[in-house]
């Protein structure tokens, strides 16, 4: 048998990257039985079929990360990608995929992209709020070729998630990073000033040694279902859970409770009011989820 990593599923198909070069294959009907998906990114073991040369997985090795939304397995990072303008940044939507990225305990980097549409004072302002919550922050342009370098280090021995919504760029970055991947690039809509879909389906593309990247179909929404109690979603927060042992109350969800730390580091600047207004909108819809 074979060993290999899943680069693109469709239609009930798999296709496993070897190092006798990648076969289509499809899933033993145990794993279906177990209800057990495979996934892009999985590490698997599959058998070929001398009369075809296609294969079947056999099987799939334990995973160190899934994520939901893209469905992707052993991701090491994430490169959660907004743009400055066309279309406006969403630090709102920006939480929900770091959130989602800490939950997963992944490497997570941002990239602020378009820089080129923006003014010093409004690429300062989101800089200054994501380096005070302990991001590093990428600032890009294809435009410029400015963050590109960067950016392209920082992919080097990963299996890397782009994320982020559409219209932003992420096709257009991958594309200057190594432009044999020739991605479907398109322009932002000026009736909605939103991205146009171009990426179709999940899909891990290799570009280095050791080094994939996964660009996704852009989204606008993500639940965040899969926090089971409103207390966890402080720790997903970096900033905040740096400041949260030195609340009066265990347990404080710095929101109403008196003597918080965390709303006094709002009030002095050290946390930024948008991230914990950001905080406050997801522990609610939290709060509702387990309502109903």
């Amino acid at each position: 048998m074979l060993e290999g990593i899943i680069i693109k599923g469709i239609g009930g198909f798999y296709y496993v990257k070897t190092r006798k070069g990648v076969f289509e294959c499809r899933a033993r009907g145990v794993f279906r039985e177990e209800n057990i998906t495979p996934l892009i990114g999985d590490k698997v073991l599959i058998r070929i079929s001398e009369e075809d040369n296609t294969g079947y997985i056999e099987k799939i090795f334990d995973r160190k990360s899934q994520l939901i939304r893209p469905p992707v397995a052993n991701v090491t990072q994430a490169i959660i990608v907004m743009s400055i303008k066309k279309p406006d940044i969403n630090c709102w939507l920006l939480d929900r995929f770091l959130l989602m990225a800490e939950y997963e305990n992944l490497k997570v980097q941002i990239c602020l992209n378009k820089i080129d549409l923006g003014s010093e004072e409004e690429i300062s302002l989101i800089d200054d709020i994501y380096r005070k919550a302990k991001y590093n922050v990428i600032k890009t342009s294809t435009k410029s070729g400015e963050g590109i370098l960067e950016l392209r280090n920082l992919l080097k021995e990963n299996i890397t998630v782009f994320a982020g919504p559409s219209g932003v760029g992420k096709s257009s970055l991958l594309n200057k990073i190594d432009p044999k991947l020739k991605l479907e690039t398109g322009e932002v809509s000026e009736k909605t000033t939103r991205g146009k879909h171009t990426t179709r389906h999940v899909e891990l593309m290799d570009l280095d040694r050791n080094s994939y990247v996964v660009d996704t179909p852009g989204f606008s929404s993500l639940n965040v279902d899969f926090i089971e109690m409103d207390v966890e979603l402080a720790r997903y927060f970096k900033e905040i859970d740096n400041y949260g042992d030195k609340c009066k109350f265990i347990g404080c969800l710095h929101h109403k409770e008196p003597g918080c730390e965390v709303k006094a580091q709002v009030e002095e600047g050290n946390i930024s009011n948008i991230r914990y207004k950001n905080y406050l909108h997801f522990l609610e819809e939290i709060k509702n989820i387990r309502r109903y």
